[in-house]
């Protein structure tokens, strides 16, 4: 049988002072053991610059056109001039 919310409180009103201590107590140990989930936030209203934005993925460059076949040429280049004093 399912209580309704009115039935529990019937409930413990009708329990001695004590009683009603101990199970608001019992009730801060499941709300710590059992913590609410956030609610999933709705993402349809952010714009895409507050999206990459909150990922950390905004940014540009300016690269060569052909980087994709020549980024390891141009990697090693510009790390050995960054690091050029070891």
């Amino acid at each position: 049988m399912m209580s309704t919310p009115e039935q529990i409180q019937k409930e413990i009103q009708a329990l001695p002072e004590e009683a009603q201590s101990l199970l608001i107590d019992f009730i801060e140990i499941l709300k710590k053991r059992y913590p609410k989930s956030p609610e999933p936030k709705v993402d349809a209203e952010k714009s895409y610059y507050q999206k990459f934005k909150e990922s950390g993925l905004i940014g540009f460059v300016s690269v060569e056109e052909d980087l994709s076949t020549t980024y390891k040429q141009v990697l090693s280049e510009r790390l050995n001039t960054k690091y050029d004093h070891r």
